[in-house]
């Protein structure tokens, strides 16, 4: 590599300069001051792991995000982790072992292997909360509300959530009795809105009119808060087990509008994202100056099943990075107090001082105290003066 390019970073692997850490993590401080304000413990992942620690149950689809290295001391692969998730599923299964409710939350940098979207980083800062042990619905709409909480505390604007519930479909499709290689070609066309594909697939693989009518109209119900109210009028005469699921979804949603009246709540029935990983309702959140989910979660009992017990669970996470480029907060940085490097007992203790209310005191040389591009690059706001005895502000 020539000397000029050692500068260069991979792609879609980026530093923080100052400002952007500063923002970064004046908006970690307040999220995790958020969640600790709702019960919600901090806990801390292993960067690295036994691959087959990290690849388990339904976190296998990780599998091509996860960077492998080799184990210099035991020869063994591992893994730089690109979700949480499993890992705090086995804090609460497996380190903790708690008979009640637990309520989990993190703060840290993921790797994938490649973005996961256009001009998304390989290095995102997941911050999320799990809540493990709680089977009802309020669990749901807690999360749901954390959510919209959270994008609220970093001050991002105009968003709209969209809600599903995964069960409906697993129902349906297990009520038609469709086998695994039928069950991914669906699965497929719905991904890509291949409206004219998936009734072609369900002509030839569901025999059961009324059932088939069922999934096809499934995939066409998302929009607005009146496409729960057709879907309730649709599957009047669906199995017992759907009608739940859409009383379920009706319930969270009620309540989710009325501890957060201004909301924008949508619906998109048959979104499968997650489908071998999530269990019930799915969630996120959305705003028009970005292009993907900003924040997004749902249900996954059962997750530590692998790790030796069986618990509901549902979460969210977001990434830090791109909440603080949506923010409208400005984030202002302290100006700096600058000090003359001296050995006075009484400067020292002023500083000292200033320094423990909160104040940025930086000592200079008489040179830099008199160059002017240092002072603006510096930021500061006032100078130490010795006056009268008393060091004061100039």
């Amino acid at each position: 590599m020539d000397s000029l390019d050692k500068w260069l970073l991979p792609e879609g692997v980026e530093e923080l300069l100052p400002a952007e850490a500063h923002k970064l993590e004046t908006l970690r401080r307040r999220l995790l001051d958020l969640y600790e304000g709702w019960g919600y413990e901090l806990v801390f992942t292993p960067l690295v792991e036994f691959l087959e620690s990290l690849l388990v149950g339904p976190s296998q689809d990780l599998d091509v995000h996860t960077c492998k290295i080799t184990d210099q001391l035991s020869g063994r692969m591992m893994g730089v982790r690109a979700d949480m998730t499993p890992q705090v599923a086995r804090i609460d299964a497996h380190c903790l072992n708690r008979k009640g409710p637990v309520r989990l939350c993190y703060a840290d940098t993921v790797m994938h292997t490649k973005p996961r979207g256009l001009l998304t980083s390989r290095l995102p800062f997941r911050v999320g909360a799990e809540f493990y042990g709680e089977r009802s619905i309020s669990c749901d709409v807690e999360l749901v509300c954390l959510m919209l909480e959270t994008l609220a505390v970093a001050d991002v604007g105009n968003i709209q959530i969209v809600l599903g519930h995964v069960g409906i479909y697993r129902s349906l499709v297990q009520a038609a009795g469709l086998g695994p290689l039928s069950e991914a070609k669906l699965h497929d066309a719905i991904q890509r809105k291949a409206y004219d594909e998936i009734d072609e697939v369900l002509s030839s693989v569901v025999k059961d009119r009324d059932l088939r009518s069922l999934l096809s109209a499934l995939t066409r119900l998302s929009g607005d808060e009146s496409i729960l109210i057709d879907a309730v009028q649709k599957f009047s005469d669906a199995p017992l087990g759907v009608k739940k699921k859409l009383e379920e979804l009706t319930i969270i949603s009620e309540a989710v509008k009325e501890r957060n009246p201004d909301v924008t709540v949508c619906f998109d029935l048959c979104e499968l994202r997650g489908y071998d990983y999530h269990t019930g309702i799915v969630f996120a959140a959305y705003t028009p100056a970005y292009g993907r989910a900003i924040a997004k979660g749902g249900r996954y009992d059962s997750i530590g099943e692998v790790f030796g017990r069986s618990r509901p669970a549902s979460g969210f996470d977001t990434d830090l990075k791109t909440l603080a480029k949506l923010s409208s907060s400005a984030f202002e940085r302290k100006g700096v107090i600058l000090a003359p490097i001296s050995n006075d007992p009484k400067l020292s203790e002023k500083i000292t001082d200033l320094r423990r209310e909160g104040c940025v005191v930086v000592s200079c040389s008489d040179e830099e105290l008199k160059d002017k591009e240092i002072m603006g690059e510096l930021r500061v706001s006032d100078t130490l003066v010795f006056v009268s005895g008393e060091w004061v502000f100039s």
